[in-house]
């Protein structure tokens, strides 16, 4: 990571505290369907990423979509990010004790909230859909000992203020770099580590099934369920309308007794919660990242013959 503290980041994070104070100043309501409007913008501006979303869509689910159904689907994951954004900054001002329930509807959550409550660790994870930073934010603020997974930003001014807001609200943040040499005495403690599990592991990742095609993904989470004998929760905040109201939810909790006989455990774990990550964007792909580069590497020549899939065409935008 590049880190820029200088005065043209220092400036950067001058303005971005500014145009923050002014959002704060309106209803989310207004903030969101400004929001909306500034990703149809998006969508209409930026044929780059326009285009990607439409490729991926066509990837995952083009067999079953039209070409009026890829267009909007892709526009509204434009409009879903824009509103993502705005709600990253009010996120801390609504959700607290008191006022979740006004906001989220928990669904299918009492095993894993059960797992969490007898502080054994446990792995939580997620992918780039709908609000991926609220299920963890929630069970930091209801009092259970959450760490995430974060990228720092390079700014370090923001990167701060970032740190900062979440940690007082109890969602403590691990940067990815070096992460895994923390994380083992993280779940020996009893907390639980948030991953967002669908990032792109690059060439030396374990390729797996991911809407049919191979997709690298990376070995630690497995690596780090299978050495300390924790179980793995799938989870998800799908939002509900165009408002600030969601669905928290479970799609899948896998035990470590489940993979402990599996020729191949690690594979088996990689596959399992992928699939899991796939389920659930299919019930409501709009909410998806699809400009998100998910399959940008490829397996090695050597491998193919041992993968099961087909290769995605080239992404090199």
């Amino acid at each position: 990571m590049k880190r820029d503290d200088g005065i043209t980041a220092w400036l950067a994070y001058v303005l971005v505290r500014v145009i923050c104070m002014i959002l704060l100043m309106f209803p989310l309501e207004w903030n969101l369907r400004t929001a909306r409007l500034l990703g149809t913008f998006w969508w209409h501006l930026t044929p780059r990423h326009r285009e990607r979303a439409r490729r991926h869509l066509r990837t995952a689910l083009g067999d079953s979509l039209s070409p009026t159904e890829i267009d909007r689907l892709a526009l509204r994951c434009l409009q879903q990010q824009a509103m993502w954004v705005m709600e990253f900054v009010f996120t801390p001002r609504l959700i607290n004790e008191w006022t979740w329930r006004k906001y989220i509807r928990l669904v299918n959550m009492n095993e894993s909230l059960s797992l969490l409550l007898q502080n054994k660790g446990a792995l939580l994870l997620t992918g780039h859909y709908g609000n991926w930073e609220l299920s963890g934010f929630l069970l930091a603020v209801l009092g259970f000992d959450v760490v995430a997974i974060m990228r720092p930003l390079d700014n370090v001014y923001l990167n701060r203020f970032l740190v900062e807001t979440r940690r007082r609200s109890g969602l403590q943040l691990l940067y990815k770099k070096g992460a895994i040499t923390e994380a083992e005495s993280i779940l020996r403690s009893g907390a639980a580590l948030g991953f967002i599990a669908d990032q792109d592991a690059g060439s030396k990742g374990l390729f797996v099934d991911f809407f049919g095609c191979q997709a690298s993904t990376y070995k630690s989470i497995g690596l780090l369920a299978m050495a300390r004998e924790v179980p793995i929760i799938v989870g998800y905040a799908r939002r509900v309308g165009n408002s600030f109201r969601y669905e928290v939810g479970a799609q899948r909790v896998i035990h470590p007794h489940q993979w402990r006989d599996q020729e191949d455990p690690l594979r088996w774990i990689t596959q399992e919660y992928t699939a899991a990550i796939e389920e659930l964007i299919r019930v409501e792909p709009s909410q998806y990242l699809w400009i998100h580069r998910r399959w940008k590497s490829r397996p090695r020549p050597k491998r193919r013959r041992a993968i099961v899939g087909r290769v995605p065409p080239a992404d090199q935008t």
